[in-house]
């Protein structure tokens, strides 16, 4: 019996909370993604021997969105299933936080390697001590609105109990999202300035012994035309996903947004694969630090 004494044998289609089956070929196509995508990270891991702080996260997050489309395709065989409800509602809104907690780490090593003085607004550090406690809060109440959902569903209370929290959980981490947007593409903008400016006196350099070719600066800033546009298309894809589900979520459970699987499917699930797989080239080792 799922939600509300409906079934799949009792209760039209249209009497569930999304509406609609949902799709059995798109949620396991998600599932081998992601699943892709965890390997991959694990690969990468094992040949680098490093940033285990950037690569948990993502594998963490990669395991959660797994655990969400595993969810979605139990109602793909009951559109009432309680369980797979939420399972989905809340792995899938929580995920993709780990996803931003992985980027935060790495944007301190990121800033420590052109944080040369003028580049960087903000200390190294102060990357992780101000946007991880960010990502943490926003876990928090996503996570603390799922659970309250989650309650109220099981006692069969008022089914919108718990939404208000998650959409302040998403729109807080929109809002730090876009802080961090545009610190990064001023650092970036800088470093892309400075990169030009250091190319120019290079040979002079060269010439009088004070730095090599081929050297850490030269490196880094050749990685840096890889590492940028995956790193950014990472943050972009999951800074517009959480825009949508603050859309979604805006009016409960009872929305008509929240009843239409093309734009799940395409600024959901393909949001957030796609920036997972950007992340195996915006990965701080690329950089080499």
């Amino acid at each position: 019996m799922g939600y509300y004494g409906c079934s799949r044998y009792s209760c039209p289609i249209e009497a569930s909370i999304y509406e609609y089956r949902p799709s059995l070929a798109a949620n396991a196509l998600f599932i081998g993604l992601f699943a892709l995508s965890a390997l991959i990270h694990l690969i990468q891991f094992s040949i680098w021997r490093s940033h285990a702080i950037f690569t948990v996260p993502i594998l963490l997050g990669c395991v959660g969105e797994i655990i969400g489309y595993a969810g979605r395709l139990m109602l793909n065989r009951d559109p009432f299933s309680l369980n797979g409800f939420l399972i989905q509602i809340c792995a899938l809104t929580i995920a993709p936080a780990l996803f931003t907690a992985a980027i935060y780490f790495c944007m301190t090593d990121i800033a420590r390697l052109f944080g040369c003085e003028g580049t960087s607004r903000l200390d190294p550090r102060q990357y992780a001590w101000i946007f991880i406690p960010c990502d943490f809060i926003s876990l928090l109440l996503q996570g603390l609105g799922g659970g309250i959902a989650s309650d109220a569903m099981l006692k069969r209370q008022n089914r919108l109990a718990g939404v208000d929290v998650m959409v302040a959980g998403l729109v807080f981490q929109v809002l730090s999202l876009f802080v961090f947007i545009v610190l990064l593409l001023e650092l970036f903008t800088r470093v892309y300035r400075r990169g030009y400016l250091w190319k120019e006196v290079n040979d002079y350099e060269i010439k009088a012994g004070r730095v090599s070719v081929g050297g850490p600066a030269c490196t880094a800033l050749g990685r840096l035309y890889i590492f940028f546009p995956a790193f950014s298309l990472a943050i972009l894809l999951i800074f517009i996903r959480c825009i949508y589900r603050v859309a979604e979520l805006l009016h409960g459970f009872n929305g008509k947004l929240i009843t239409k699987e093309g734009p799940f499917i395409a600024l959901e699930g393909g949001m957030i694969v796609v920036a997972v797989f950007a992340l195996h080239f915006g990965h701080p080792r690329v950089l080499n630090v």
